[in-house]
């Protein structure tokens, strides 16, 4: 791999990152990419027409995108190649009602969302994204629109405590998710002296002892050229505004919010659109190259967008019933499907190197991690792992394996999800990251390259691979 594309793959996943402060704006910049190659797209409320050699996505719920290329030796019963990944992180998202006034300040509500590093939210410089339903008249009727929103500069904050008034901050800290997480937005003083929505009768009428502060309406109806009567209704979560950057002395580092899991979903992506750029690509191709990225799963997959929904499963049915009136291929069509189930892994801590087995130290710049468990919590087995690890070999790409501490709880993916509930022979994997779970995390930038390299390669081979392995006969 030419070194000039190393640098492009890190250059776009760092664009990648800048452009996807929520799920629905990750969704928006992956439709956006796949759309600038060609990729058409089809809606799951209509019917599908279908033909071989050609690539197409959808989306569900604006969170959620599937994108696939069908090959042009394709037949109906013939095989599915996924990587699989998630849009979201953990985050703090507005509650309904995210109004909250006391000790002169206008503070906004927000609840935890997924299993974050609390504290690491404080002191850092916030605003706000996500998506608005909003209200739009023409003449005597109304017409309501989905439109995503974020405000650029930092409006707000989560200010930590004097250590003079908690003297024993140090032993540990402490954070009460109800009580300490609250974001400052301004003081009832300067609201009130500076309170655009004052000017705008309608707005005021709509805003006074609403939901939301009228200072936060008044700033996101600005930046959608609206007013903010018209907005419906809202889902917002606090972002931080600093960029992800390439750093480190050497910058061989991605810094970065969100690299779980969007480093494995854009990597996943691109590695498709270049697996399918060209005709030729796909000229000996007898499955479909597919990706998936879901909603949800760092709070457990169960919705209409998450992996636990029928998404996976009506995207298999829908393009081989494309292709045939035969109900029982798309039974065959599973067992010869092939699903990687790519999420960020747990890369060695240098200051707690205890906490990782002692034969099983995924480092960075490593490559990817192939994740094991005894007790499903991933789903890969001797046979998935065998697969992955013989394409890396084919093309001289490292690989690591993880196991967790037996006196350590394991965390999961959505891998054992689709694997029980679709019936999909799944290999567990991810790039090594520290500071998971943070507001700002970290990975190298040689596993952003190896992690392309690798899904290219599981894209571009599995169908040959596949062939040569003898299993269940």
């Amino acid at each position: 791999m030419a070194e000039s594309k190393v640098s492009s793959v890190v250059s776009d996943l760092v664009n990648f990152l800048n452009a996807s402060p929520t799920a629905f704006h990750a969704v928006a910049e992956a439709r956006k990419r796949l759309e600038d190659v060609g990729y058409e797209q089809v809606l799951e409320r209509e019917d599908w027409k279908l033909e071989v050699g050609k690539r197409y996505f959808f989306t569900r719920n604006h969170s959620t995108i599937v994108a696939f290329a069908i090959g042009k030796k394709y037949v109906a019963g013939n095989g599915f190649h996924i990587v699989g990944a998630h849009t979201d992180s953990p985050c703090l998202k507005l509650k309904p009602i995210s109004k909250v006034t006391k000790g002169g300040f206008l503070e906004v509500g927000v609840q935890t969302y997924g299993g974050g590093l609390w504290h690491t939210w404080f002191d850092r410089d916030l605003t706000v994204a996500g998506r608005v339903i909003i209200r739009e008249k023409k003449g005597d009727s109304a017409s309501y629109s989905h439109q995503l929103v974020r405000i650029e500069e930092p409006i707000m904050r989560v200010p930590t405590l004097a250590i003079h008034l908690d003297r024993g901050v140090n032993d540990g800290f402490k954070v009460n998710t109800q009580s300490h997480l609250l974001p400052v937005l301004a003081t009832s003083i300067k609201a009130e002296l500076n309170k655009e929505v004052a000017e705008n009768g309608p707005a005021e009428k709509m805003t006074k002892n609403s939901r939301h502060h009228s200072l936060l309406l008044q700033m996101i109806a600005n930046k959608l050229g609206c007013q903010p009567d018209q907005i419906c209704d809202f889902e917002l979560q606090a972002c931080d505004t600093q960029p992800s950057t390439v750093a480190g002395a050497t910058k061989e580092f991605v810094f970065s919010g969100r690299l779980d899991n969007l480093c494995m979903s854009f990597c996943s992506l691109q590695a498709l659109i270049d697996a399918t750029s060209s005709e030729s690509e796909l000229e000996d191709e007898s499955g479909v190259r597919m990706v998936a990225l879901f909603d949800h799963e760092e709070v457990g997959s169960d919705s209409a967008q998450g992996a636990g929904s029928p998404v996976m499963l009506d995207a298999l049915s829908r393009v081989t019933n494309c292709f045939t009136s035969d109900s029982k291929l798309l039974t065959k069509a599973i067992q010869r499907s092939f699903l990687v189930s790519a999420d960020m892994a747990h890369a060695l801590h240098p200051n707690y190197m205890d906490k990782h087995e002692d034969n099983h130290q995924p480092k960075l710049h490593g490559g990817l991690v192939i994740k094991h468990n005894a007790n499903q919590r991933y789903a890969t087995n001797a046979v998935t792992s065998f697969i992955f690890r013989e394409i890396a070999g084919q093309h001289n790409l490292p690989v690591q394996d993880f196991v967790v501490r037996n006196d350590m709880p394991c965390g999961s993916t959505i891998g054992p999800i689709l694997a029980s509930g679709v019936g999909i022979r799944t290999v567990d994997v991810g790039a090594p990251q520290l500071s998971m779970h943070s507001i700002r995390e970290m990975c190298a930038v040689d596993d952003v390259k190896h992690s392309y390299e690798h899904f290219k390669a599981f894209f571009q081979e599995f169908s040959h691979l596949d062939t040569k392995i003898t299993v269940d006969v």
